[in-house]
């Protein structure tokens, strides 16, 4: 990997790692709910994954882990991995506590190949992942060969369009490329669970189109099952959302022309 991602992946790590105390203590995650045993996947990938029980799985970029360990009460086998040190902690904290079997690895996703051993039934990753990586192509083929054959590639992510915007304005602003132009600096108070956290976030993303996302899964030989979007989220995660009779969100009126998700699920033949 290139020696500035290197420095770039630095600074989302420190981060990322001050994040986790400030999440685990939000609303958005509720933990409380969650050992009380509160799910939280949503309706998408729970629709379109399909049964996990009794399958292996590798959660790339997992956060704290609620979704490994929400696939875990489901009956599968999970491994989580995450690049923050304070992520993976708290995550190996929950999965004791819960008496859960999940397995937790710190690991920036582009040491997978060295810190990940095996292969896997189902390689998942999910809302707010593909942004933090600059070079695609070499995602895909890391997903590819922890694959075993057969095995299912699932991502559900925010759609490119919704990453064009700077939010940080009102109303927000048509900013940044579609297409990956190089890397994209934002620094900003808070986070996205508590806007008013004593937290100056500094964060390097990249923007990727669909195009670039889905040629580099059929490259590393994946074959896709579909491509869905949709204009709904789950989540109350952009400045003026309204929420639908559904409990989902959109974007108001001015903004809600653009699709806010979309997923993929790809087979490893």
């Amino acid at each position: 990997m290139d020696e500035n991602y290197e420095k770039f992946f630095q600074v989302n790590k420190e981060t990322w790692d001050k994040k986790v105390s400030i999440h685990a203590k939000s609303e958005f995650y509720d933990i409380e709910g969650f050992k009380k045993g509160k799910s939280s996947l949503n309706s998408y990938e729970l629709n379109e994954l399909g049964d996990v029980k009794g399958k292996s799985l590798l959660h790339l970029q997992c956060h704290f882990g609620q979704d490994t360990l929400s696939l875990s009460r489901l009956g599968a086998t999970c491994t989580g991995i995450d690049f923050s040190s304070e992520g993976i902690k708290q995550a190996k904290t929950l999965n004791k506590e819960l008496g859960l079997d999940a397995k937790f690895i710190e690991s920036n996703l582009y040491d997978v190949p060295k810190n990940v051993k095996g292969k896997f039934d189902i390689v998942f990753t999910s809302y707010g992942v593909v942004g933090w990586l600059p070079d695609l192509e070499k995602w895909a083929q890391i997903i590819a060969d922890k694959l075993k054959p057969g095995g299912v590639f699932y991502l559900i992510e925010f759609h490119p369009i919704v990453w064009m915007f700077d939010f940080l304005e009102t109303p927000p602003k048509l900013t940044y490329p579609y297409l990956n132009g190089g890397a994209i600096y934002e620094e900003y108070k808070g986070t996205y669970t508590n806007n008013d956290a004593e937290i100056i976030s500094k964060e390097y993303g990249w923007n990727h189109g669909l195009g670039e996302v889905v040629s580099s899964l059929i490259n590393a030989g994946l074959e896709i099952e579909f491509l869905h979007e949709f204009e709904k989220s789950p989540y109350n995660s952009f400045p003026k959302m309204e929420k639908t009779s559904d409990g989902m969100f959109v974007l108001t009126e001015g903004q809600r022309m653009i699709p806010l998700l979309y997923s993929i699920r790809a087979i490893k033949k």
